[in-house]
């Protein structure tokens, strides 16, 4: 899996035609690694770059890792394979090198990623995890996906999926940037032996709910002071920390400037010293909170990590 991808959840944020261009500009400019989504609702985009990229001759499939994930309307054994299928009719390739189970949470079966009830809250599902996640496996049997992993899940989560697992997770995908280094969560799958890669890795800094009050690692003294220093931007400095953390990244831009400056983080290395001043960073400050589903008994954010 190459550590560095192209985040697609610019699903609020970019105007049509932003995520596919940015995929071109991204393969061209060097990257290797696809991170999609069924909920992020721009897998036709991908699509469409992507079949460009192959035709043009730019890249061959082989050259990329594709990867998507199964999301809570579509949890259980049979719906979970579904999500996939329908998944690659849009990124218009026959399977994918990663399929992910987005979050533990499920919602009501359906097409509506986010169905309501009369009171304007989200329609919860009960399907168990490790039921979907046979699906996942349903999918690697049939073709569908190389390898199989989660994204989401606490210590528990991952433990129960680990003893009933037939194929074994291979990756897991959580929140992490210096205000939320989720130390325990990373160090806990490392050790089980899946390989961990972190989204929100720049801290989301263009995010809708962002508040004056929050903290922002990017414009951080800490940060910029060893960028300065350097001779880089900060968030090249906060994608090296990830690196040298053993983590795979998902960084997100439609701006091609960035997307280039992104990938240029294998030329420099951090100190023990400048690592521990941006690990000191933390503040547990969670991003991504999913509070549509805090009343959900899969929920994993009610326990420590």
């Amino acid at each position: 899996m190459p550590v560095v991808a192209l985040g697609t959840f610019t699903v609020w944020l970019a105007k049509p035609g932003e995520v596919y261009s940015g995929v071109k500009a991204a393969v061209e400019a060097g990257y290797r690694h696809i991170d999609c989504a069924w909920v992020y609702d721009n897998e036709e985009e991908v699509g469409q770059a992507l079949t460009e990229l192959f035709s043009e001759g730019k890249v061959k499939r082989e050259d990329l890792f594709i990867t998507t994930k199964i999301w809570d309307t579509f949890h259980g054994r049979v719906r979970a394979k579904l999500n996939l299928e329908k998944s690659l009719a849009r990124l218009k390739i026959p399977s994918v090198d990663l399929c992910l189970f987005h979050w533990p949470t499920c919602f009501k079966d359906g097409d509506e990623s986010f169905p309501k009830g009369e009171d304007g809250k989200i329609i919860y599902g009960n399907h168990d995890i490790v039921d979907t996640y046979k699906g996942l496996e349903d999918c690697v049997t049939a073709g569908l996906a190389r390898n199989i992993g989660i994204s989401n899940f606490n210590s528990q989560q991952i433990q129960r999926v680990l003893n009933e697992a037939t194929i074994k997770p291979s990756n897991l995908q959580i929140e992490v940037n210096p205000c939320f280094t989720n130390e325990k969560l990373v160090k806990f799958a490392q050790s089980k032996g899946l390989t961990v890669s972190s989204y929100a890795s720049l801290g989301s800094p263009g995010r809708p709910w962002q508040k004056n009050t929050d903290p922002c690692a990017l414009t951080d003294p800490v940060v910029t002071g060893i960028a300065e220093a350097k001779g880089r931007t900060p968030a090249q400095v906060i994608l090296r920390w990830h690196i040298q953390r053993d983590l795979a990244i998902v960084v997100k831009s439609v701006n091609p400037d960035r997307i280039r400056k992104n990938l240029q983080v294998f030329d420099f290395e951090l100190s023990d010293s400048e690592m521990a001043q941006i690990s000191g960073l933390n503040k547990d400050f969670r991003l991504y909170v999913e509070d549509v589903a805090l009343e959900h008994p899969d929920y994993p954010f009610h326990i420590e990590f």
